[in-house]
């Protein structure tokens, strides 16, 4: 549990840098929710396999870059309820030199992973170590 849990705490390190690196880069522009797409499985788990069995919507955005160039990209994080309605106004985050690499400037789709990751690995590697103390002081 110790060795997994500090596994998982990295990753959560890993992706905090990946955001950070990101947000060092990112050029900002107003957006646009212009749809919400429904979908019933994600990454290939059904329905049936899912304690929630309702559809997670997903934003899609729309947004200019700097270049002039109209631009639309579906959200990273999808919810049920959804997060975001259609024609709400949201500030969008991409790369200057890969536009196509957007995100909304939020939580969820910016700091969920590594906090998930981090709070799982730290739950984890604290049981594994409590359970490791106490079996070094029974011996």
């Amino acid at each position: 549990m110790i060795t997994v849990g500090t596994l998982l705490m990295v990753g959560a390190l890993i992706a905090v840098g990946v955001s950070v690196s990101f947000l060092a880069d990112a050029e900002r522009a107003p957006g646009t929710v212009v749809s919400l797409e429904w979908r019933d499985d994600i990454h290939g788990v059904s329905r049936k396999q899912r304690a929630n069995d309702g559809p997670t919507a997903y934003p899609v955005v729309e947004f200019t870059s700097a270049d002039g160039t109209p631009r639309t990209f579906r959200g990273s994080a999808g919810s049920n309820p959804p997060s975001y309605e259609r024609g709400e106004k949201v500030e969008v985050l991409y790369r200057a030199d890969s536009p196509e690499d957007a995100r909304i400037n939020g939580f969820t789709s910016l700091w969920l992973l590594p906090v998930v990751l981090g709070g799982i690995g730290l739950v984890m590697a604290g049981i594994g170590t409590a359970i490791e103390v106490v079996r070094r002081r029974r011996s």
